[in-house]
């Protein structure tokens, strides 16, 4: 039975380690300064329950803040003063290094303003860097030489450091006021820090006056304005750092850590499905937990958590779960997974590229939501409502949890503006899903291993790393059942898996077989398949795919602006479903022409150029009696492949094409009779088309 601990005074109670908390109640609970360092918290009611400091360290960290103001305040009467020999009439040198300091400090004060304390600090070295050099080129005189030497080692030694120091205990003075404190003790806490800031500029004015014999008024006067003035950018920069603003994160991280010290800790605790709905959780640290579809539902001060590296760290995130307010907000490339977004407002909403694993998005609404590769394994999407969604390449599983999903059509490619809204399904604009429908379209794609080239497709290697991955792994039932053409240079292998089979193993193996075969020459590929028949069909249909005009037909739809060869709805050859020609010779044939009509004539009449010669080498290709089929497809792609690179012959990459093709060709044509009479066409070809490349 779970524990019920509700409406109780828990504070500074220690629950370390505890393993029989999970469902516990906690609701209404004081917990401030109770220890649940990992404990066991599935499923455990947090709601309404008051999470923070005891008394006693609040009164200690007043006393800390205090402290700090008063440091700050002497940091910033240092700086005052070695800025006051401005007044010194007597003494250039004096001078110049008051006027240095000060410029040093408005820089500081400029950049920390702007970018933060970090480009503050950045500024104090480069107004040095740049001080030294207009030293040395202008020291013409000894004596301006040594002013400028000690005016340096003055606003490098001190100023900086004392400007950095004074506005880092300041600024953290302030934010942990923030950080910790109610509205009445922020009060007290923030006129005490003030308090001590000015006490500690006094005595710091006093103690140099009289170290260093101050007689001036103004130079006084001067110090105790630098004290003011960084009193109020540390105030400024407390307030900056607590709103989120990310150029002070360092201020708001370090006025965290001290703000959560001797709060209630939650470090390494597991608090999958806990709720925090309501709950005060100001100086709670959250470091190491297990977040998995925890519930934060209108919690209080989750913003002065420490969050580690979980996913509260992102102040858009914390906002998002919250108030459940996600609409027409971009989440691209961040990590959610297990996040609880439950009957959250996410219409128009952005998530490409985020992985929203293991999340909980029952009955959220998604309405028109770019899904772009969005990671959705384990995500429960129970109710949800997807009318209008992007779901390009989202990475659904069988895991995944559809029912009762509220979706009228879908897209399935990201819009452009010419295109605002590409691929629709249903494909006619009249018909929407009837309930239940979506699920059923979109289920085939569970069980398929998806295979992306993204760049330099290489039709052979992807064969052969195919055909690898089908005998290592006999148990996955690989079959390709589609290719799709992306772009002018990129393609997606889809293939069937058997139940269960781990994608993920899978795919990473492919592509590392993949990458090393991409690596090896042409006809050193070559000598690794032979005459294997199922490499040379499979290698010719991805070659046709990649020519394919901008269509592509799944069962009876077609799908506008994606190219490649459906090989659904057949009979399963040598793992390839379809065993037809799909890549018939009379296709790759009429590529070849449309590339060589596309290179110029001969400049010379009755002199052959490079397109005529590779006319006579297709035809003698296209007219052989003596060369198998799948042989002459690979014959006639070389001829394509030499027909693109001729229309550059010089590059050096295009040189490099054309040799590999060359010595295909001849691979091809090695085990033909020597009176064949494409051997003896190619034999004079050949050498002709090298010399035009360059090749020798």
């Amino acid at each position: 039975m779970a524990k019920d601990f509700s409406g109780q005074n828990l504070r500074g109670r220690n629950f370390k380690g505890r393993k029989d908390l999970a469902g516990a109640n906690f609701s209404y609970a004081d917990i401030r300064g109770a220890n649940f360092t990992n404990a066991n918290l599935t499923g455990a009611n947090f709601s309404h329950a008051k999470a923070g400091l005891q008394r006693r360290w609040v009164i200690s960290l007043v006393l800390v803040s205090w402290l700090l103001s008063g440091l700050s305040g002497f940091l910033w009467i240092v700086n005052g003063y070695f800025v006051s020999p401005i007044f010194n009439t007597s003494s250039l040198i004096h001078q110049i290094g008051g006027w240095t300091v000060l410029i040093v400090l408005i820089a500081f004060f400029f950049f920390t303003i702007r970018q933060g304390l970090a480009a503050g600090l950045g500024a104090i070295a480069f107004a040095f860097a740049v001080a030294f050099a207009f030293a040395v080129a202008l020291a013409v005189t000894k004596a301006l030489a040594v002013a400028f030497a000690g005016a340096l080692a003055v606003a490098f030694a001190f100023a900086g450091p004392f400007a950095f120091g004074g506005a880092l205990a300041g600024a953290v003075t302030f934010a942990i006021t923030f950080a910790f404190a109610g509205a009445l003790t922020r009060a007290l806490t923030f006129a005490g820090a003030l308090a001590g800031a000015f006490a500690g500029a006094l005595a710091g004015a006093c103690v140099l006056a009289d170290a260093f014999a101050v007689a001036g008024a103004l130079a006084v006067a001067l110090a105790v304005a630098f004290a003011v003035a960084g009193t109020l950018l540390s105030i400024y920069i407390s307030w900056r750092a607590m709103k989120g603003d990310e150029k002070h994160s360092l201020v708001r991280n370090i006025a965290v850590i001290f703000a959560a010290t001797g709060g209630t800790s939650f470090y390494g605790a597991d608090l999958t499905g806990a709720n925090f709905t309501q709950a005060t959780l100001k100086s709670t640290d959250l470091r190491n937990t297990i977040l998995i579809c925890s519930r934060w539902h209108q919690a209080k001060m989750l913003d002065r958590v420490r969050p580690g590296s979980t996913y509260l760290q992102n102040s858009q995130v914390r906002q998002l779960l919250v108030t459940g307010q996600g609409q027409d907000k971009n989440f691209d490339g961040k990590n959610l997974r297990g996040i609880n977004l439950q009957s959250a407002n996410l219409a128009d909403a952005s998530f490409i590229g985020a992985d929203l694993s293991e999340a909980n998005l029952q009955d959220a609404d998604l309405s028109r939501a770019k899904l772009k590769q969005t990671q959705l394994d384990g995500t429960d999407l129970t109710g949800a409502t997807l009318t209008g969604a992007y779901i390009e390449d989202w990475g659904i599983t069988n895991t995944t949890k559809l029912h009762g999903v509220r979706c009228e059509y879908v897209f399935m490619r990201v819009g452009t503006k010419k295109d605002p809204d590409p691929l629709r399904k249903p494909d006619n604009k009249q018909e929407t899903f009837a309930d239940g429908d979506f699920a059923d379209f979109i289920k085939p794609i569970f069980d398929t291993l998806d295979l992306y080239h993204n760049q330099g497709v290489d039709p052979r290697a992807i064969a052969i790393a195919f055909k690898n991955l089908a005998e290592n792994h006999p148990e996955a039932e690989l079959e390709i059942v589609a290719m799709e053409k992306r772009g002018d240079d990129k393609i997606l292998l889809r293939a069937k898996t058997a139940a269960g089979s781990d994608k993920s193993q899978l795919s990473a193996e492919y592509f590392d077989d993949y990458n090393q075969l991409k690596a090896l020459s042409q006809s050193q590929q070559l000598l690794l398949v032979e005459k294997d028949s199922y490499i040379s069909d499979l290698k010719n249909m991805i070659t046709t795919a990649l020519r394919q005009p901008k269509s592509y037909t799944q069962g009876n739809t077609i799908m506008s602006d994606i190219s490649g060869i459906n090989i659904q709805d057949s009979s399963n050859v040598s793992g390839i479903a379809g065993g037809g020609s799909v890549a018939n010779l009379g296709t790759i044939s009429g590529n070849v022409s449309i590339a060589l009509n596309e290179l110029p004539d001969s400049p010379e009449a009755d002199k052959p150029g490079i397109k005529e010669l590779l006319t006579q080498l297709h035809e003698a290709i296209s007219q052989s009696s003596d060369l198998p089929e799948t042989d002459k497809a690979d014959a006639l792609l070389q001829v394509e492949a030499l027909a693109e690179a001729a229309k550059n012959p010089q590059e050096s990459t295009k040189q490099k094409t054309a040799k590999n093709a060359i010595i295909m060709l001849k691979g091809l044509f090695s085990g033909l009779p020597a009176i064949a009479s494409l051997v003896e066409a190619t034999n004079k070809l050949l050498p002709a088309i090298s010399k035009l490349f360059g090749l020798g």
